[in-house]
């Protein structure tokens, strides 16, 4: 997606995490603070002791994310198969840093590789449990689509120019016919009524895996009510052929709900590649999503 970076004048590091948490945390001022390995775009994350975890915005535009988290997750989490990360505390802006923060459990668990999974077919079904979960719930009162969330959930036609664009960039380097039929497809595919809880951001750095086993689902900043059709996008992200089938046996979302996640990974896969053509992954992934 577009995205702007972090403002220049704000240096996110282990340094700043402490300081904040020192001044308005002072029973957890004496735990260490550390950068954890894999860092995500829209926020830096700092282990906080052994238990905790320090969650900050990486510019203002993810900041409404943390609010969004403080305010969902205690009402799902309960009713959810997997744990989830429930904020324990919101920060205020304090000196060097002008956004509210998070402090949040430790989640145990490495980010999902294909190396890292036992068996994707498993994990493409305990997957399409917690997504069926999450869509279970009463959406009654939720948070909508928007640009604070990059419409997530919302009208996948918000991306259309975007889409058209990156195709006509990509060139020779792509089938554009194929494409262009995949993405009419999605955008002719009508959306489910009434609309469900989507996660807005289900890729592998956001599924945690222990013992070859999916442990905890985390990252709620794009969490909203609408089309579920976002979240079907890892099918052709993460998954092979035979455990995309059992993710789409097992999911309870229909055959246009699938088109249109099918667009949304296209989208994707076209802004990775029109802007890094050599990129292997893009290149993958949008060849199996060209293929069904």
């Amino acid at each position: 997606m577009t995205r702007g970076g972090a403002r220049a004048d704000v240096a996110i590091d282990a340094s700043l995490a402490a300081r904040l948490v020192r001044a308005q945390f002072p029973q957890w001022a004496d735990l260490p603070v550390r950068a954890v390995a894999v860092q995500g775009h829209d926020n830096r994350t700092f282990r906080l002791g052994d238990a905790l975890s320090v969650r900050l915005p990486s510019a203002e535009r993810y900041a409404a994310q943390i609010e969004r988290e403080a305010a969902w997750l205690p009402r799902l989490a309960a009713r959810l198969p997997l744990p989830i990360p429930v904020p324990v505390a919101l920060g205020a802006p304090g000196p060097g840093y002008p956004w509210r923060f998070s402090i949040n459990p430790w989640l145990a668990g490495d980010s999902a590789t294909v190396a890292a999974v036992a068996d994707r077919t498993r994990f493409a079904r305990d997957l399409a449990a917690f997504l069926n979960a999450l869509a279970a719930i009463d959406a009654s009162e939720g948070p909508a689509p928007g640009p604070d969330n990059f419409f997530r959930g919302g009208d996948l036609a918000v991306y259309d120019g975007e889409t058209r664009a990156c195709i006509r960039r990509c060139g020779d380097r792509l089938d554009a016919r194929a494409a262009t039929r995949v993405w009419e497809s999605a955008l002719a595919a009508r959306a489910p009524a009434p609309p469900v809880w989507v996660h807005g951001d289900v890729a592998a750095s956001n599924l945690l895996v222990a013992g070859g086993e999916l442990c905890a689902v985390i990252d709620f900043g794009q969490l909203a009510v609408g089309d579920p059709a976002c979240d079907v996008a890892i099918a052709w992200t993460f998954f092979s052929a035979e455990s995309r089938a059992a993710l789409r046996s097992d999911l309870a979302r229909d055959d246009a709900t699938w088109a249109r996640g099918r667009g949304w990974c296209l989208w994707k896969a076209l802004l990775t590649l029109s802007a890094a053509p050599a990129d292997p992954a893009a290149r993958r992934i949008l060849d199996a999503v060209l293929a069904g």
